[in-house]
């Protein structure tokens, strides 16, 4: 009888058994309420990620330490998590109204407070996608902290070696010379394993004003909790709420943002009126309604996209308000959430554009309820997308009376990750995929490669893989996503959950058209498969104004039917 071959396992199957582990760990831990990184849970995390080796997480597998997603993670953690013994997930538990003042990391918004030295509380009001994000960025910092620990602590775990003794005599002095700061940063290298221009590189990178040591701080505090844990026994620990165990997947964040939204609309009698949802930035959309009109004197060249950089720049806030209030003035409504969902609504009613105010052509000889509204919401951030789309088509009770949306297209404009191409590249899906599932969601979209020739940038057509975090991505994985018959052209985090929820309000809820037009358009962040360009290498910069602004142009004219 002839032997059977067994299939030799691929890297990129192991990888996908490496993400579901985490995943299925997380939700495990969830339900039971709290779990040790340095017990069998932790471990299991810690393992799964050390074999799943994500590509933002770069030298991660490595004796020597990974800075580049040190500072990815750290610009999504709130600031001084690494002196905290405890961490503790939460729901909106009224912490904004006690003496704690939120503090908010600069790439993610939620709201983090500092409970006491040991404790960090972190609400949770965007559904499971953040509580992901949260523990997979959490395993990462616990894996570098072991890093550290293993290099300081002498064999006999009695004494630490010279390195760490110098290291940690500086950060606890009170007055620190440039010259100490520098042979602070020689022992900080030779703990990671890394070069002086690399730490150096880092410490330029993470100092603030307040705070100009604050590298050499976070590695200190990381082995410091470490180097306790080891030698004393003081378990670092991770909690999550009754309460957020409770509320989680009840949308009740979605459900108040969605109320908030519909009473505006009903306020100002736009319910009945012909409604175009986009998801998008706070600013494109406005910019390219008013922008070239109102600043013709600074920027005569209409046809340049000079206006849209310097809009996009900090240093311009004189130029934005005046965009902002030509934009109020001709019935531009701005909703600032206070729902815990953090998605804020701008409504522009364009029955209430001025003469000559718009840079598009509005259509004629159409009565004022055809006149379309424009409804643009902020990001949402992984299976949040579902629950704030889910919420907002269903129909508001008025006087005990049903009335639904008249919603005539959803657009969806996002950053993603691009398979082939460069950082600005376009990616026009023809149907989502949801990583680790057969789940497939094919549609018609309004938006083509056609629509965006000669301009300069790369237009790609295929399939969306719809990710349980961006963080955890590989190689390998994406690999076989790009050359398998997927034809897989991108990633992104959002992508299944919006199509679903407007399948299902379209489909089998009927509470929209059936027809309901949709258009989905990402540009590139970042390409995943090329070495230097993930997210860790940093942000788009202006790279991204000029295929945020084409994207924004051809939805804007496919609603005005130019």
């Amino acid at each position: 009888m002839m032997a059977t071959k067994v299939k030799q396992t691929t890297r990129a199957q192991e990888s996908t058994n490496a993400i579901e582990r985490l995943y299925i760990t997380m939700r495990h831990l969830l339900n039971r309420g709290f779990y040790k990184p340095s017990g069998v849970s932790g471990n299991a995390l810690r393992n799964a990620l050390l074999l799943l080796r994500p590509e933002i997480y770069g030298s991660v597998a490595e004796e020597k330490a990974e800075l580049s997603g040190l500072i990815y993670v750290l610009e999504r953690l709130p600031e001084g998590i690494e002196e905290c013994r405890f961490i503790n997930l939460t729901s909106d538990e009224g912490f904004s109204k006690s003496h704690l003042k939120a503090i908010v990391p600069p790439k993610r918004r939620r709201n983090c407070y500092r409970i006491d030295d040991e404790q960090m509380n972190i609400e949770i009001t965007r559904g499971r996608s953040d509580i992901y994000d949260i523990l997979t960025h959490l395993t990462f910092l616990f894996i570098e902290s072991g890093k550290i620990c293993k290099r300081v602590l002498v064999e006999d775990g009695a004494a630490t070696i010279r390195d760490w003794d110098k290291l940690e005599a500086f950060v606890q002095s009170a007055e620190k010379e440039e010259s100490e700061r520098e042979i602070a940063l020689i022992h900080a290298a030779n703990i990671l394993g890394r070069t002086f221009d690399e730490v150096v590189e880092i410490l330029n990178q993470l100092k603030t004003p307040e705070d100009p040591d604050r590298f050499l701080n976070v590695i200190y505090w990381l082995g410091k909790l470490a180097i306790e844990e080891e030698t004393t026994g003081n378990k670092r620990t991770i909690t999550f709420s009754p309460l957020l165990r409770e509320r989680l997947g009840h949308h009740i964040h979605g459900e108040r943002w969605a109320n908030k939204v519909k009473q505006t609309l009903s306020k100002h009698q736009l319910l009945h009126r012909p409604i175009h949802i986009i998801s998008a930035n706070m600013h494109s959309v406005m910019n390219s309604l008013f922008a070239k009109k109102v600043l013709t004197k600074e920027f005569p060249d209409s046809k340049s996209l000079d206006i849209y950089e310097a809009l996009s720049s900090s240093k311009n806030k004189t130029l934005r308000k005046k965009v902002i209030a030509a934009g109020e003035k001709n019935g531009m409504i701005f909703i600032d959430d206070a729902s815990g969902a953090n998605i804020d609504v701008q409504i522009f009613d364009s029955a209430k554009f001025g003469k000559d105010t718009c840079c598009y052509p509005l259509p004629k000889d159409i009565s004022e309820d055809e006149k379309p509204v424009i409804f643009v919401m902020d990001y949402a951030f992984g299976e949040q997308a579902y629950e704030t789309i889910d919420e907002l088509l269903k129909p508001i009770e008025e006087d005990g009376q049903k009335q639904f949306l008249n919603v005539d297209s959803i657009s969806i404009m996002g950053k993603a990750g691009i398979l082939e191409g460069g950082k600005g590249d376009l990616m026009i899906p023809s149907a989502h995929i949801f990583e680790g599932t057969a789940d497939n969601y094919p549609f018609t979209n309004e938006l083509c490669a056609s629509d965006f020739e000669g301009q300069g940038l790369k237009v790609l057509e295929g399939t969306m893989v719809t990710v349980l975090g961006t963080s955890l991505q590989n190689r390998d994985i994406l690999k076989f996503f790009h050359e398998s018959t997927w034809n897989v052209i991108g990633l992104e985090m959002e992508g299944v959950h919006y199509q679903k929820a407007i399948q299902s309000a379209s489909k089998i809820r009927k509470s929209t058209k059936k027809d309901v037009k949709v258009r989905y358009a990402y540009y590139a962040s970042d390409n995943p498969l090329e070495t230097g360009s993930t997210l860790a290498s940093g942000g788009l910069g202006t790279t991204g104004v000029k295929p945020t602004y084409l994207i924004t142009d051809r939805i804007l004219k496919q609603i005005f039917n130019i």
